[in-house]
C-alpha cells in the first residue's frame, strides 16, 4: 500500500484471497465443465451457473440422457474439488402439451432435483410453457414499486425537471424493462401490453401531463419509443452484435423449411428470435447487408502491436495558421523523408455517398461503400487498402499520409475492443513488418494546398466503382438507429402531438 509492500509467501495452491485474477481462473477452469455433457445433451454456463437441456418426443430417453450428463458432472466435480448443490438445483419440463408425458425423474447422487413449473436463470424467469407470464407479472411488481421514486421526486412546488426525472426513470425502471427484451419479446402481445401501463405512468409522471393526454404526445415531449419498438430495436442491437462475434451460437441458428412452412400456414405462431429480426430487417435498407466479424483473438496479450506516426505540424492552429505554412513544412518534411515513397488516402462522406481514395505516385484508386459506413470506416478502409497494394510493390520503404487524426489515434490505441477494420490493419502491417517493410504513418492537415492530399479527397469524393464490403458493427448500429426511426415515423410516433400535455 502506497511505498510499502507485504513480504513474500509461496502460495501453494489457488490465490489468495481478493485477487484479481481468482474470477479469470476460475472461468478458464470451470468451462471445461461443458465439454464432459454427452453429445445429445446442450448446456449453457456463466461464471458457475449451469443449465442443461435435453430435447425429444422419448421422455425415458431425455430423462436417461440427462441423468448420465449429471452423473459426468458429479464426478467432473469431484475430482477437481466443486459441489453440485441439489438443493438449489431444480429441473423444469418444458412442454406446450397438456399431460402427454411425464416429468422426468433426475437424481444428484442420492437426492432427487425438485420438479417445479417456473425458474429464474439470469434474472429471467422461464416457465414451463414459456409463455413468460410469470417474467413480466414480477417485472412489473418491481417496476411499479420503483416508480413510487419518480412520484417523490415531481411534485408540483418542488422537485426534480424532466431531464433528470427522465434519466431516473431509465436507470432504475427502464434498464430492467430492457433486460431481456430478446428473450421475453416471444411472449404474445397481450401478455407484453401489460408493461405498457409501467412505461405510459412514467411518462406522465416525468412530463406533468394530465392522464387523458393521449399517450403519442408522452411519446414526442419525452423523446421515447413504444416498449414494442423498444424491444424490437434492442433485438436487432443485440442480433447485429451477435454476427459481429465469430462463432456466436446465434450465427448458425436458421430456421428448417418444414418450420418456415408451418409458420407461414399459421401467422399467429410467434417465430424463433432470428426470424423475427430478419423481418424487421426485411423492407429496410439493412436487408442481405453482412456484418463484419472481429478477432478479438488476433494478437496475443504478450505480443500487443505499437503504432505510433508522425506528426510535423504540432504547434500549428489550423485556424490562425495561413495555408502557405503548412505547405513549407510538408515540404521540409519530404526532403527529410525524401526515402520514403509517398502515399496520399482520404475518406469522404456526403448525402447518399462515401467513398475512399488512396493515391500513389503512378496510380489513383477510388472505391465507393455502403451508405451506412463513417468517416472514420472511410478513413481507416483507404488506409487498408493502401496496405494492400503496398504490398505487391517490391519497394520497401513507403510513408503514409493521411488528414485524419481519429484513424491513427484508433490504430494507436489498442484494445480488444477496438475498430474492426482498425484491427485488419495492425494485423496487415505486421505481416508487412515481418516482410522487411519500412512503412510511416504520417499526419497532415486537409485543405490547405497539399497537392496530394486534395488529389486523394477528390478521388473519394467522385468515387464510382462500389466495393462490396462487410459493414463494421458501430457502423450498422447508426444505420439500425436510422431504420427505426423510419419505423416509428411510419407508425405515427413522431408526429407533433402537444395539445392537452399540461
Amino acid at each position: 500500500m502506497g511505498n510499502f509492500y507485504s513480504d513474500y509467501f509461496l502460495q501453494s495452491e489457488g490465490v489468495p484471497q481478493g485477487s484479481i485474477l481468482s474470477v479469470t481462473l476460475f472461468v478458464v477452469h470451470f468451462s471445461q465443465i461443458l465439454q464432459i455433457l454427452p453429445p445429445s445433451v446442450e448446456g449453457t454456463l456463466y461464471v458457475d451457473d449451469l443449465q442443461i437441456s435435453c430435447q425429444g418426443n422419448n421422455m425415458r430417453l431425455i430423462e436417461r440422457q440427462l441423468q448420465i450428463a449429471v452423473n459426468k458432472l458429479v464426478t467432473w466435480c469431484d475430482e477437481n474439488g466443486h459441489t453440485i448443490s441439489p438443493e438449489k438445483s431444480r429441473c423444469v419440463h418444458f412442454c406446450r402439451k397438456r399431460g402427454i408425458h411425464l416429468d422426468p425423474t433426475i437424481h444428484i447422487r442420492n437426492a432427487m432435483i425438485p420438479m417445479v413449473d417456473e425458474i429464474k436463470f439470469l434474472g429471467i424467469i422461464f416457465d414451463r410453457k414459456l409463455t413468460f407470464l410469470p417474467h413480466i407479472l414480477h417485472l412489473r411488481k418491481k417496476c411499479d414499486r420503483s416508480l413510487n421514486i419518480l412520484k417523490v421526486l415531481s411534485k408540483t412546488s418542488w422537485g426534480a425537471d424532466r431531464t433528470s426525472l427522465l434519466r431516473i426513470y431509465q436507470a432504475i425502471v427502464l434498464s430492467r424493462i430492457d433486460y431481456g427484451c430478446m428473450v421475453y419479446g416471444s411472449a404474445r402481445s397481450t401478455v407484453l401490453r401489460r408493461l405498457d401501463t409501467i412505461h405510459h405512468s412514467a411518462l406522465r409522471i416525468c412530463s406533468g401531463a394530465f392522464r387523458t393526454s393521449p399517450v403519442e404526445s408522452l411519446y414526442v415531449v419525452c423523446h421515447q419509443l413504444p416498449l414494442h419498438l423498444r424491444r424490437q430495436k434492442i433485438s436487432a442491437q443485440y442480433y447485429i452484435r451477435a454476427l459481429s462475434v465469430p462463432r456466436h451460437p446465434v450465427c448458425s441458428m436458421t430456421l428448417p423449411v418444414s418450420l418456415q412452412r408451418l409458420y407461414n400456414a399459421r401467422p399467429s405462431h410467434i417465430l424463433p428470435f432470428c426470424e423475427r429480426v430478419k423481418l424487421l430487417f426485411h423492407d429496410s435498407e439493412f436487408h442481405n447487408e453482412i456484418i463484419q466479424t472481429s478477432d478479438f483473438f488476433s494478437f496475443p496479450p504478450w505480443d500487443i502491436p505499437k503504432f505510433s506516426f508522425l506528426n510535423p505540424f504540432s504547434g500549428y492552429d489550423k485556424s490562425t495558421t495561413a495555408p502557405v505554412v503548412f505547405q513549407t513544412l510538408f515540404h521540409s518534411h519530404r526532403c527529410q523523408y525524401s526515402v520514403y515513397i509517398p502515399v496520399f488516402t482520404d475518406g469522404s462522406k456526403s448525402d447518399g455517398h462515401v467513398g475512399c481514395g488512396v493515391l500513389f505516385d503512378t496510380d489513383t484508386l477510388s472505391y465507393r461503400l455502403h451508405t451506412s459506413f463513417s468517416v472514420l470506416s472511410a478513413e481507416l478502409v483507404a488506409i487498408l487498402y493502401a496496405l494492400q497494394t503496398i504490398s505487391l510493390f517490391t519497394e520497401r520503404r513507403f510513408c503514409i499520409y493521411t488528414d485524419s487524426m481519429s484513424s491513427l489515434e484508433t490504430l494507436s490505441n489498442f484494445h480488444n475492443r477496438m475498430h474492426p477494420i482498425a484491427m485488419e490493419i495492425l494485423a496487415l502491417l505486421n505481416i508487412l513488418q515481418n516482410r522487411d517493410f519500412d512503412i510511416l504513418f504520417c499526419w497532415i492537415p486537409g485543405h490547405v494546398g497539399i497537392v496530394g492530399n486534395n488529389l486523394a479527397d477528390n478521388a473519394a469524393k467522385t468515387a464510382s466503382s462500389f466495393l462490396q464490403r462487410e459493414i463494421p458493427f458501430c457502423d450498422a448500429k447508426n444505420l439500425l438507429r436510422v431504420v427505426c426511426n423510419h419505423c416509428g415515423r411510419n407508425r405515427g410516433i413522431v408526429r407533433p402531438i402537444i395539445n392537452s400535455i399540461y
